[in-house]
């Protein structure tokens, strides 16, 4: 079992000033043994905050993060499964299924982590899982149709060819928690 933390969007200190204290809480260092980040940290304080929690990081560039040195996409691998790690701008339309079910063929992998919607989402298309864990921050969004973005990050409960994700929100100043599972298929499984 491994526990992943996806969280992405957080945007500091340019569109909020930090994690919310309700989350700091959750977050406590060993108990993840890694993150994945879906970009836009943008400063250096909350990445190495971040780092304090896992010390295992996989980050990709956000379109506001200047860190150039961190990579445009990344794919890992973690029991069964490949897990794409992107920003998310780079696909078009934003956030839209098919365009990502593309890029998860094109990476190679099972789950795609992507962001810059700021809207948490997760499902399954195609055989494949899809995961957004939102804007830990609750960042406001600059695409235009963005509704108030809800503050929420993803722990996932990785073990062999199943993931098992909790979706943390903080709505009305309370943390909610959803859980979805994801398993792949033992043909697909076969293939790699």
């Amino acid at each position: 079992m491994v526990l992943v933390l996806a969280i992405g969007d957080l945007h500091i200190p340019h569109r909020s000033h930090g994690l919310p204290n309700k989350f700091k809480k959750l977050l406590i260092p060993g108990k993840i043994q890694k993150i994945l980040c879906t970009g836009n940290i943008v400063d250096k304080e909350t990445f190495e905050y971040l780092r304090t929690i896992a010390g295992d990081m996989n980050t990709v560039k956000g379109d506001f993060d200047d860190n150039s040195s961190l990579p445009q996409a990344k794919v890992i691998t973690e029991g069964q499964l490949r897990i794409g790690i992107i920003h998310g701008h780079q696909v078009i339309p934003w956030g839209d299924a098919e365009s990502l079910d593309i890029t998860a063929r094109q990476m190679e992998v099972d789950v795609l982590l992507s962001g810059h919607t700021h809207k948490f989402e997760a499902y399954e298309y195609n055989g494949k899982f899809f995961v957004n864990p939102g804007s830990a921050t609750g960042a406001y969004s600059s695409i235009p149709e963005a509704t108030e973005p809800i503050p929420s990050f993803v722990l996932m409960d990785i073990q062999d060819n199943t993931v098992i994700t909790y979706v943390y929100k903080l709505i009305d100043d309370e943390v909610k928690v959803e859980k979805l599972e994801y398993k792949k298929s033992a043909s697909e499984a076969k293939m790699l």
